[in-house]
């Protein structure tokens, strides 16, 4: 574990956003912040309108191996101890927070990590808010925080007419190449075949399996027209951005605001290239009438749950999914809901939630140990931040953590690693799963303006 923090105390500073604070710039939502420029790349996360925008950094955990959750926790409230708070909106995100994005698996290379940004801009119920945080030892004040927020504007994020996050005219595809990552397609399908065979033989019910490609442009790649484009085009997903991690999540592995945490499990996938505008009377026919969709679906559910109960004085799901629908694919859906229980006087976190909770069925298998170690066998790569939580947390013990689907790590200015994945169970198919995976990649294809694949 490393961690950039000294001895000094955190001060926040957190207060409404005035549109008079902007100098007569018309700002409709966090969107207006997205600019192509490079120059203020912020930390994100944003779904319909509301959400996080964090720029510039103040301190930063980094951890790996299996106990990066608990490591980030005990750095998160050492730097909490001392910490000086003055926060009069008093909402889930303001004052103290950070930004995070977790590795997959215990056994990964990639750091994990949470960021504390020198500014946030945040977006909930109509309002805005703007905070300061610093390790200077002056407090910060209205006057230091929007000329931070003047910065940002000044640096290329500033809103503008010009910037138009939807076009009715088609971009021309981008010159970028995509190829097979570790495994080529019929290597995946051969890991598929074998991983129906093993729980064909009974001990496992569902493992999930993942792969990779990779995309190579002439042309440095910008961060943040991805995320713009995210933005745009999967409205009604979370676009989250954590340094290099990029991407668009339908899946939330949980929501805590006081004492309800909330999850929304997905399971079961249905491409909507071939039918874009059908009904989700249509999805719901096809998905709910598949015993392996149902199947896929009740496992994952059913963990969440399972690891979630410990933590909860009451566990409500619906007895049946429903289904979400979004630009590329239908997904069977359950929302879960829970109010936590006390203990000591204390409400687990939101980081303490992500610890017990991942890696969850939808995302790894069940049972889990045995679904990891089949993984680790069968699909020849360092899965990183995919499918690991991403998202941010408050010194209130609030949070919002994705599961990192949709979504590509940007592993230089040329070269960006997309991952997709589909969960499999005895009934499975390896060239229907296959095509699944390509129907996930499209929201980063898409973000990328790139073909499927040559």
């Amino acid at each position: 574990m490393t961690a950039s923090l000294d001895t000094r105390s955190l001060r926040t500073l957190t207060l409404a956003l005035d549109p008079a604070m902007l100098g007569g710039l018309a700002v409709t939502g966090p969107a207006s912040f997205l600019n192509t420029s490079p120059a203020s790349d912020p930390l994100c996360w944003l779904r319909r309108g509301e959400g996080l925008l964090g720029f510039g950094e103040i301190a930063s955990f980094n951890g790996t191996g299996a106990s990066r959750f608990s490591d980030a926790e005990r750095w998160w409230k050492a730097l909490l101890a001392g910490a000086v708070v003055d926060d009069s909106v008093r909402m889930p995100g303001t004052g103290a927070m950070a930004f995070g994005s977790f590795a997959f698996s215990k056994t990964s290379t990639f750091t994990s990590e949470l960021i504390v940004p020198a500014l946030v801009i945040g977006f909930a119920g109509g309002g805005a808010w703007l905070t300061q945080l610093t390790l200077d030892a002056g407090a910060p004040t209205a006057e230091s925080a929007l000329g931070l927020l003047r910065d940002v504007l000044a640096s290329g994020a500033a809103p503008s007419p010009s910037v138009s996050f939807e076009s009715s005219t088609p971009e021309a595809p981008s010159a970028g190449t995509v190829r097979s990552g570790a495994l080529t397609e019929e290597q995946w399908k051969e890991s598929v075949a074998a991983g129906v065979e093993v729980i064909a033989h009974g001990g496992l019910e569902k493992v999930v399996l993942a792969r990779d490609v990779v995309a190579t442009f002439p042309q440095p790649v910008q961060r943040v027209s991805i995320l713009q484009r995210l933005v745009s085009l999967y409205d009604e997903c979370w676009t989250y951005g954590v340094r290099g991690l990029v991407g668009a999540t339908p899946e939330i592995l949980i929501k805590v605001v006081g004492s309800t945490a909330q999850a929304r499990v997905l399971a079961g996938t249905l491409d909507r290239e071939d039918e874009p505008e059908g009904s989700t009377g249509f999805a719901d026919k096809v998905l709910g009438g598949s015993t392996k969709q149902r199947q896929e679906h009740d496992f994952a559910v059913r963990s969440l749950t399972r690891q979630l109960a410990p933590f909860a004085t009451d566990l409500s799901f619906p007895s049946e999914p429903f289904i979400l629908e979004l630009p590329n694919v239908w997904h069977l859906a359950s929302d879960v809901t829970a109010e936590l229980a006390s203990s000591n006087g204390h409400l687990p976190t939101s980081l303490a939630l992500v610890e017990a909770l991942h890696p969850t069925a939808a995302v790894c298998g069940t049972p889990r140990e045995d679904a990891g170690k089949l993984i680790l066998e069968l699909e020849k790569m360092d899965r990183g931040p995919y499918a690991g939580p991403v998202g941010w947390l408050d010194g209130a013990g609030n949070g919002e953590w994705g599961i990192a689907l949709r979504g590509a790590v940007l592993e230089d200015a040329h070269t960006v690693r997309l991952y997709a994945g589909a969960g499999i169970v005895e009934a499975s198919d390896p060239e229907a799963e296959l095509a699944e995976t390509w129907a996930k990649f499209r929201p980063m294809l898409q973000a990328l303006n790139l073909q499927r694949h040559p």
